[in-house]
């Protein structure tokens, strides 16, 4: 049977949230995406690649920041720039909004995170450690109050966002383990931290109270006999000259599903997996994508999972098959950035060809 979908009503513009929320249907957000997907919009104004786009809790504004180290502020309705945020000195890599919106985080390879007040575009708290490298990936805890961030480290640092007081550094137990830590994201319940490395393994974390490291898998990471080459530090570097080559397992995102039962991991193997929590069990590992994994999001409903990829398409995954639906191709670069609105009926991607684009599910109008 065809899937079928019901728009929303409620007073709002189609794809928006009505005016009433609190009479708004509940939209099945896997059929409005089957029902189609189409592009609305696109925000022009970064002069080089995007790396990342976040949208605000109200569903009003969009962020993006990229190589050109600027945060752009957009009005989501009428396509405005409204800000620029100055301030970083190298690439912006990733970007978070506290839940109550009232504080915007961004990480950069200048190896800060910056906290901002989106309202005002004023800088509110600068977060560094004297030893850190470029910063490649935020995650907020569930309450707002806990920022975590993966880097070209081997170490995650956690911050307290009201005073900017650093919480703690989560640490391996093995101390021969100098991979770096890219990646990481929260568990919905706030207890645990997932983590990625440049080599494809897979930690989960117990932030509170102990900070230890509770399940280390193998991930993405395939251990291949009889190889020639030594591994180091995310690289193989051949025993002839030196040769350094990037690893192919290099973890590029991670995600949860809302109830927190599935993790989904992106990686430069071109794979999306996903994992039962906790025990971290390998349920499936999706393929389609040409290129290097970069960003996963999962609709509110926990229905629809969203990839973005170097081969410069978006797909959308039903998450309980685990089946692609459809296949999403307007870029003219690597896409690096994906958002869900905060009701799942629109979805922003950020593109290396210096564009963020907006797409719309349901049908499409006549």
């Amino acid at each position: 049977m065809a899937d079928s979908f019901v728009a929303p009503t409620g007073g709002g513009q189609a794809g928006l949230a009505p005016a009433n929320p609190a009479t708004s249907p509940t939209v099945d957000l896997l059929a409005y995406w089957k029902a189609g997907a189409h592009e609305i919009k696109t925000f022009r104004g970064h002069s080089q690649g995007i790396w990342t786009v976040a949208y605000a809790p109200d569903g009003l504004t969009l962020i993006s920041g990229g190589a050109d180290r600027l945060v752009r502020i957009w009005d989501v309705e009428t396509g405005r720039l409204l800000r620029s945020l100055r301030g970083h000195t190298h690439d912006i890599r990733a970007a978070v909004f506290t839940p109550d919106g009232q504080t915007l985080a961004t990480g950069s390879e200048d190896r800060t995170i910056r906290l901002w007040n989106p309202k005002t575009g004023e800088p509110t708290k600068l977060l560094f450690t004297r030893y850190d490298h470029n910063v490649c990936s935020l995650s907020l805890s569930p309450d707002g109050l806990m920022l975590a961030r993966g880097s070209h480290n081997k170490d995650i640092k956690i911050w307290e966002i009201t005073t900017g007081t650093e919480l703690m550094t989560l640490l391996g137990k093995d101390q021969y383990d100098h991979h770096w830590t890219p990646v990481v994201a929260f568990s919905p319940d706030g207890i645990h931290l997932a983590s990625g490395s440049d080599i494809g393994k897979i930690k989960i974390w117990e932030v509170l109270p102990s900070g230890e490291e509770k399940v280390l898998h193998n991930g993405h990471w395939l251990d291949i006999e009889d190889d020639d080459s030594t591994e180091y530090r995310g690289y193989f570097v051949e025993d002839e000259g030196g040769f350094q080559k990037p690893m192919n397992y290099w973890i590029g995102a991670i995600t949860f599903t809302p109830d927190g039962r599935t993790l989904i991991t992106g990686s430069r193997d071109c794979t999306i997996k996903f994992f039962e929590m906790p025990q971290v069990a390998e349920i499936r590992t999706l393929k389609g994508h040409g290129g290097w994994v970069r960003s996963l999001v999962v609709s509110p409903d926990g229905k629809v999972l969203a990839s973005a990829s170097d081969d410069q398409t978006i797909k959308l995954w039903e998450i309980a098959t685990g089946r692609t639906f459809r296949t999403l191709k307007a870029h003219a670069g690597a896409v690096r950035g994906l958002a869900f609105s905060p009701d799942g009926l629109r979805l922003a991607s950020a593109s290396w060809d210096k564009t963020v684009k907006l797409w719309e599910g349901g049908t499409e109008p006549a």
